[in-house]
């Protein structure tokens, strides 16, 4: 057993050798691994230490160049300015200011041929469309007053319609809101009042109160109720008879009374709706002769001053106003853009749209169409002669024809040809931009040469 255990202890150790020496030789094949990697590592580290110090030598010798460089730059500098006779700052302000005006010659020079060949092609058409449409429309504008003239059959009605104490005059007045002017006028008593509407109730309510004979304030307060149902038809038929002269179809009721209501609004002294069917038959005649959607081009024409029906009630410009009503009552975008765009608030859409712009300016700047106080006119005469004088090189600027047109004289010697049919350009973008005027506005430029001499 001794001897077995011996022999035991023997192997085991054996054994423990053997692991111990493939241990020892997997060790010392890690260690010359490191050893190795450690010498790479090194050679590595040696060679960017190279790599380095040549970097740094080119880098050197980069800023040694570039000082070079830089030096020459100086030096070829100074001798362009010497040649030159001008700095650095001067000479690019020479330039930008060489560039400048060759883009404003090159600028002016395409604009001019631009509008020659826009003219060939669309001022002769444009002439004929307009000239064609304004002959075969002509609708009479009556300036309406804000009074109103009621027959009496005899002076004795003036001391009934008065009543005692005043109190039928008091009670027709409040009723209506209007004002009874009766004077020494015989046979006659004047109804006064800004708002047309309630000019017409009270006319008609003082017609039939003299035709029944009847009058105290009972009765006043009947007629009056009776005045206004019968106005509202009244207008009901005038809206109707506006869509049938026009030839518009399928408007909502409510469009038919408030187109009616326009009869008694004036714009300017012209009346409104008497305007707009003159508009929807310019837009519907040029729409033909275009190409373009007539039945579109009469609705929107008839329907573009709707706002200024209830313009008085409602806070807002009659556009917004319109363009609210007619979308509420069904009519297309179509519609509504056109009504939108007829000032040129908004850029246009359609050729529709524009038609209608232009048939409103038309129907506008009819002379006799719309009225405009001496004070405003002349002022306005001074603003556009102002603002032609207002650019460099004009020497007189001078409206005429009622403000239609603005003649500028400039000085020939600072504006030459091209640069005269910029300045048209500019000054009519001027004008568009800070005025407000009816129709349009003729801009002429006019550039001469004068030579004098003195035969002795």
């Amino acid at each position: 057993m001794i001897l077995e255990a011996k022999e035991e202890v023997h192997k085991m150790k054996d054994e423990m050798n053997k692991e111990n020496q493939e241990r020892r030789n997997e060790l010392q094949k890690l260690e010359n691994r490191l050893v190795h990697r450690e010498e790479n590592l090194d050679r590595k580290a040696e060679n960017l230490e190279k790599k380095e110090e040549q970097l740094k030598q080119k880098e050197n010798e980069l800023v040694e160049e570039e000082k070079e460089l830089q030096n020459l730059k100086e030096e070829q500098q100074e001798k362009l300015e010497k040649i030159a006779g001008m700095n650095q700052e001067e000479a690019q302000t020479y330039l930008l200011n060489k560039m400048e005006e060759e883009l404003e010659h090159e600028y002016s020079r395409r604009i001019k041929e631009k509008e020659a060949e826009l003219r060939e092609t669309a001022d002769k058409k444009a002439r004929e469309i307009v000239s064609l449409a304004i002959q075969r429309c002509a609708a009479d504008h009556v300036a309406e007053t804000t009074v109103s003239v009621v027959s009496l059959p005899n002076d004795e009605m003036k001391g009934r319609i008065i009543g005692r104490e005043g109190r039928n005059i008091r009670t027709i007045e409040s009723l209506t809101g209007i004002d009874l002017i009766i004077d020494d006028t015989p046979e006659a008593v004047v109804i006064s009042g800004f708002d047309p509407m309630r000019r017409e109730v009270a006319r008609i309510a003082l017609e039939k109160l003299i035709e029944d004979g009847r009058i105290h304030p009972a009765r006043i307060e009947e007629m009056v109720e009776k005045a206004k149902t019968e106005l509202d038809e009244h207008i009901r038929e005038i809206g109707e008879e506006a869509t049938f002269d026009t030839g518009v179809h399928g408007l909502d009721k409510e469009i038919v009374k408030y187109l009616g209501r326009l009869k008694f609004r004036t714009s300017f002294g012209q009346n409104v709706l008497q305007h707009s069917l003159e508009v929807s038959y310019l837009a519907g005649i040029m729409a033909s002769e275009l190409g373009a959607d007539v039945n579109l081009a009469k609705r929107a024409g008839l329907l573009h001053d709707l706002g200024k029906a209830i313009d008085h009630e409602v806070e807002g410009p009659h556009i917004d106003i319109g363009v609210d009503l007619a979308k509420k009552h069904g009519e297309s975008e179509k519609v509504l853009h056109a009504i939108e765009a007829h000032h040129g608030d908004v850029e246009f859409q359609s050729v529709e749209a524009v038609l209608v712009a232009a048939g409103d300016a038309i129907s506008a700047a009819r002379p006799g169409a719309r009225k405009e106080t001496l004070e405003s006119y002349i002022k306005r005469l001074e603003e556009l002669e102002d603002l032609g004088q207002s650019f460099k090189g004009v020497n007189n600027a001078y409206a005429i024809q009622a403000g239609r047109e603005i003649r500028v004289i400039v000085e020939s010697d600072k504006v030459n040809d091209t640069q005269a049919s910029k300045l048209s350009r500019d000054i009519s973008k001027k004008i568009e931009d800070n005025m407000d005027y009816p129709g349009q506005i003729k801009v002429v430029v006019i550039r001469e040469t004068r030579n004098v001499e003195y035969a002795k």
